[in-house]
């Protein structure tokens, strides 16, 4: 034996510059010198050896991650499905990232989630099959309670751990913040002491130009990273991947597709800090886009305004990309767009995927304005949240929906999912995964008035960067399909 052996723990191995070795060269080096030791003649294979392997694969090729300084980096790849998922690891436990490798060799990087996301991954409680009566010799009567097993709404039990009812109730509370807020608002009505606070308050709420001026002096980045929106992202449960890195000089505006019923992943990932969107894009201000009138609901249009949300009309959009960053004209700025609005959600089916796209050109005109480059996402699992009337078999009632969207401008899906207490009925979203993938970005040239052949290019462009998407995780992400991505109007 060596007067001066060679380390073997990781944490010794670093401080001498050595390279880390993998599981299966420390485990047949231990066996060995457990050989040396006793004397005993094996064949030197460790047990287990042909059962799993995990290698040491070094730095990925992928776009690198930001580091903080003195880390050390340790990643480890596995593949399963013909997809390589690699983790990338620094010491100083701040920053945590997966890759995943795709078959054509492109990567995605996400925040590592907590330990609770695998545990979430199994199938929908919705689509359980149903238990099967054990046939025996038996002749027996009628079995008490039998009639509430085969009922069509079937019962949560009582013994759900408690994380997942505090993950039920974040997600409900979202679910009803408006509905809750002017309800709030309204039973402080009814109390005179507050009329003269009142009064004047709802008087600023319908003038107030907070949502339009693009300052986002109301965000709040200690709202936005409370855990309690961890909880809120590992109900279904949510990731946050990244094709590339997106550099904090120049400014993006996200298109989020598709628009599902209320998009819970637009929410997650960029009106939170729940999936590690400022991990991902160090440097980059990112603020969702929701519709102006939400921002004239009293008490509500606070809540939005400290999560950083913003009016979806021309004006907020032209200011939130010509104010702010560190030239004071946008850079490091990003927007967030639901482009297929409310008349996609009327096509949100689960296990299909049409974008109402086709007509949809004015975000890429305000990127030429603005000069912003487009970011495209795509959100699998979406779609899947919620099930609700399909046109084909119910022509009459799309088409009263379509005339309320042209009429009034929005439009009301007929949709259900599960409940608080069951799983096959209610307006609670369904435990599904969801994944949102941000694609890579399109560079713009900036125009003062967009030529027309410049906007169809640029729009070219961006649906053939989201069918990249589409055909490259489908098989990830979207296995239970029943169709391919369709871009239609």
């Amino acid at each position: 034996m060596s007067l001066n052996p060679e380390p073997s723990q990781p944490t010794e191995r670093v401080e001498h510059q050595l390279q880390l070795k993998s599981y299966k060269e420390a485990l047949i080096e231990s066996e060995d010198e457990q050989q040396k030791e006793n004397g005993l003649a094996q064949d030197g294979k460790p047990v287990g050896s042909n059962e799993f392997e995990i290698s040491g694969t070094g730095m990925s090729e992928a776009p690198p991650s930001p580091q903080r300084k003195g880390g050390h980096r340790r990643s480890t790849s596995l593949k399963a499905n013909g997809v390589k998922k690699e983790k990338t690891e620094v010491n100083d436990n701040t920053l945590e990232f997966e890759k995943y490798q795709g078959s054509n060799g492109d990567v995605l990087a996400s925040t590592k989630p907590d330990d609770s996301y695998e545990a979430a991954l199994r199938q929908d409680e919705k689509e359980k099959p149903r238990p099967k009566e054990r046939k025996g010799s038996l002749a027996s009567g009628r079995r008490a309670g039998a009639g509430w097993e085969t009922s069509s709404i079937r019962w949560a039990p009582f013994n759900v751990p408690l994380q997942r009812r505090l993950q039920t109730g974040m997600v409900l509370l979202h679910t009803l913040s408006i509905a809750g807020m002017l309800a709030f608002f309204f039973l402080l009505c009814t109390i005179p002491l507050l009329w003269p606070i009142l009064l004047p308050y709802l008087i600023y709420v319908l003038f107030s130009k907070a949502g339009t001026s693009g300052e986002l002096s109301y965000r709040s980045n200690w709202l936005r990273s409370l855990p309690i929106w961890s909880l809120f992202a590992s109900y279904f449960p949510a990731r946050l991947h990244r094709s590339e890195e997106l550099p904090p000089t120049r400014k993006y505006i996200f298109g989020y597709h598709p628009h599902g019923i209320i998009s819970h992943g637009a929410f997650t990932a960029f009106a939170t800090e729940a999936l590690g969107f400022s991990q991902l894009f160090p440097g980059i201000t990112n603020t969702l886009l929701t519709l102006d009138s939400n921002f004239r609901i009293p008490l509500y249009r606070d809540y939005a305004l400290r999560l950083g949300l913003a009016s979806v009309s021309r004006e907020s959009i032209e200011n939130l990309l010509s104010k702010g960053g560190p030239n004071k004209e946008g850079m490091g700025r990003a927007i967030t767009i639901v482009v297929g609005g409310a008349r996609e959600s009327l096509d949100a089916q689960p296990h299909s995927l049409k974008l109402v796209l086709k007509r949809r050109k004015g975000f890429v005109k305000l990127a030429i304005r603005t000069g912003a480059d487009l970011v495209p996402v795509l959100a699998f699992g979406e779609n899947e949240l919620y099930e609700q009337f399909q046109p084909d078999r119910h022509p009459l009632v799309h088409k009263v929906q379509l005339w309320v969207k042209e009429h009034f401008g929005f439009t009301v899906p007929l949709f259900h999912a599960r409940g608080i207490f069951n799983y096959d009925f209610g307006m609670m979203p369904y435990r599904r995964p969801l994944n949102v993938v941000v694609g890579r970005p399109i560079m713009v040239q900036q125009q003062s008035e967009p030529e027309e052949n410049y906007v169809k290019e640029l729009h070219t462009k961006y649906v053939e960067e989201l069918r990249r998407i589409w055909d490259e995780w489908k098989d990830v992400f979207a296995k239970e399909r029943t169709g391919e991505l369709e871009v239609t109007e």
